[in-house]
């Protein structure tokens, strides 16, 4: 009998932490989706897959909080692509967001190394 959800090496994603993932990954300059994409596998060496149907309704939702921006261009195969860069919005937002997930990784960390508590 096969379980109805085996479990899987892929990593689920929240939204917010896409939202920070995608963020970073503009951070090195203006990309198309599909760039996105390959940038955050090729950058978590394969542990992070961002499907398109995550990714795109996030670069909508940056969009309309204005973090980042998009216009027309040419990808390097000559094909038309839609570019998405940092605002200086965004910026700040990635700077903001970075000292908060540098936080919630330290407190996970430090939860892991902690000794078991005694019982009273």
């Amino acid at each position: 009998m096969t379980p109805k959800n085996p479990p899987t090496s892929r990593i689920e994603l929240l939204q917010g932490t896409l939202d920070l993932i995608v963020l970073q990954a503009l951070r090195w300059g203006p990309c198309h989706g599909y760039g996105i994409v390959q940038l955050i596998r090729t950058q978590s060496h394969n542990v992070l897959q961002v499907e398109t149907g995550s990714l795109y309704p996030a670069l909508q939702r940056l969009l309309r909080q204005r973090v980042i921006a998009a216009e027309w261009g040419v990808s390097d195969n000559n094909r038309r692509v839609r570019l998405y860069r940092l605002t200086s919005k965004g910026r700040a937002r990635l700077t903001s967001e970075r000292s908060r997930w540098q936080q919630l990784t330290e407190a996970i960390a430090a939860l892991m190394v902690a000794p078991q508590p005694e019982e009273s």
